[in-house]
């Protein structure tokens, strides 16, 4: 029955679905996991890298992480030349907020106008949807530290915890058993690699598949997006017991 009504985005089957758009966050399954915690002191973001290699230069690249302005980061999960268009759009209508009233643009007003973008693309004929999901973690004076999730088809949500791209199904149970209100930052870290490391498709737990970001206030008041390097990272996972110290060879 799909075959009929899967050619176009702009056309519902007869049960009122989108193929094209479901088709879309299908796309988005086989992507590497993100997952975003919102703690009482600052967001977590943490994702997993699929592309490790011992040529690809690490300093210079991040795959799952962006930092839109300076009080928003996202976290990725699918087709990466999608996601490089949206975050694009989206740095540019937080500097024209910026540039107009002289203050950051509330979290949420980016988001929506994000995903008024993308909604326009399962609209319109010729277009395809956007193969990305998003999770967006920011602070405005207006609400604090908040972290929304928009997919596809344009819709977005405010979440406590949530997961995106391969395994979310289960990533996004754990997260709902473990997590507590007024969790604090370095817990939410700890919760985060918890639930990546039973979700995800490779047996181990190293800092090269691994990307970490948080966003919080620093002592000043301003704030603060942070990646955590490597060897940063490497120590938090021992430290959590995600997994086993390197032998030191003599």
């Amino acid at each position: 029955m799909s075959r009929r009504y899967d050619s176009r985005t702009t056309i519902f089957s007869p049960e009122g679905r989108l193929y094209q758009v479901e088709y879309a966050m299908e796309a988005i399954g086989n992507a590497g996991s993100a997952i975003g915690i919102l703690s009482k002191d600052g967001v977590v973001l943490v994702g997993e890298k699929k592309v490790t290699s011992k040529l690809l230069q690490t300093s210079t690249s991040t795959e799952k992480m962006y930092k839109i302005d300076d009080h928003v980061a996202v976290a990725v999960a699918g087709i990466m030349s999608d996601a490089n268009i949206l975050i694009n759009t989206a740095r540019i209508q937080a500097q024209r907020y910026t540039f107009a009233y002289q203050e950051p643009m509330p979290v949420e007003q980016l988001v929506q106008s994000l995903c008024d973008t993308k909604q326009g693309y399962t609209q319109f004929g010729g277009l395809r949807p956007f193969g990305v999901s998003f999770l967006f973690a920011g602070w405005d004076k207006n609400y604090g530290f908040q972290l929304y999730m928009s997919d596809p088809s344009g819709n977005y949500a405010g979440w406590k915890a949530a997961a995106i791209g391969a395994n979310n199904q289960a990533a996004q149970s754990m997260l709902k058993q473990d997590y507590r209100d007024e969790i604090t930052r370095e817990e939410a870290v700890q919760l985060a690699l918890k639930v990546l490391s039973k979700t995800m498709d490779s047996t181990s737990l190293t800092s090269e598949k691994l990307e970490l970001a948080e966003v919080f206030l620093s002592p000043s008041g301003n704030v603060k997006y942070q990646i955590c390097p490597p060897n940063a990272l490497s120590k938090l996972l021992v430290k959590f017991g995600v997994t086993q110290p390197v032998a030191e060879t003599s």
